[in-house]
């Protein structure tokens, strides 16, 4: 495969999968990371020019290496690696749950360096290579809720800051920081139209706006180490609570 290409973990589904329709859209062979969406992974597939589907799951570290391995031994111009896929399990600020914890810092953090050091070590690319680290809003507008998950994405924004000191010339490491855009954890369809005007400018902000900045950073000039924010400004909030529940709380009786 000559064609500039990009892997985006978790792409079968969410905004995963508006990314690679983006990238899709723009030129790019778009390799769709998927563990159990499987069937949706391969639909997505379908629909796209240049396409393909991986398998393989991020809990597993030797799994990632080796998916990482077998990309960059085959893909000539793999230019973009996008750390999308992400666990969003509930715990508290007053009881970690070891487990949920263990799980998130893995799947959410760990794995993902993992997966950005063997791309910059191995992935070929005349064009120089991109490292997109999804983050969140919330870490400049923190909150108690969701610990473990808030926890791990600090430590992968960490990571990435960490990562972006070290490297070639050509090289970019960014974070890529959304607000709350797709319903999540057990929220309506309602709800959530009401929680994701929580911001600035009191707007939903959409999937596609942030597989446009996922595209701006892979192809743009902006210097490593950056974090954009796709939130309509809800990071220069300060809310006490995760939307999920501020909304909750706020709805009239």
């Amino acid at each position: 495969m000559t064609r500039k290409s990009v892997l985006i973990t978790g792409g079968a589904k969410r905004i995963g999968a508006v990314a690679a329709r983006r990238f899709a859209g723009a030129g790019w062979h778009v390799v769709v990371h998927c563990q159990s969406s499987v069937d949706a992974a391969k639909k997505l597939v379908a629909e796209l020019d240049h396409a393909e589907v991986v398998r393989c799951d991020l809990a597993d570290p030797q799994a990632a290496m080796a998916m990482v391995r077998d990309l960059a031994g085959r893909l000539d111009d793999w230019r973009c690696l996008v750390n999308s896929a992400a666990v969003f399990d509930p715990d508290k600020v007053t009881g970690l749950d070891p487990a949920t914890n263990a799980r998130a810092m893995r799947i959410n953090a760990a794995v993902p360096a993992l997966l950005a050091q063997g791309f910059l070590a191995l992935a070929r690319s005349s064009a120089g290579r991109r490292v997109i680290q999804v983050t969140d809003q919330k870490l400049a507008n923190l909150n108690p809720d969701f610990f473990s998950y808030t926890m791990s994405k600090a430590a992968a924004d960490v990571a990435a800051r960490m990562l972006a000191m070290h490297g070639h010339d050509d090289d970019r490491v960014y974070c890529l920081a959304p607000g709350a855009i797709l319903p999540s954890h057990d929220q309506s369809a309602q709800e959530a139209e009401r929680s994701h005007r929580m911001n600035l400018l009191a707007r939903r902000t959409g999937p596609d706006e942030v597989a446009e900045a996922m595209l701006f950073l892979a192809e743009g000039p902006l210097a490593t180490g950056q974090v954009l924010y796709v939130d309509s400004g809800q990071h220069l909030l300060d809310q006490r609570r995760d939307v999920i529940y501020l909304e909750r709380e706020e709805r009239p009786a």
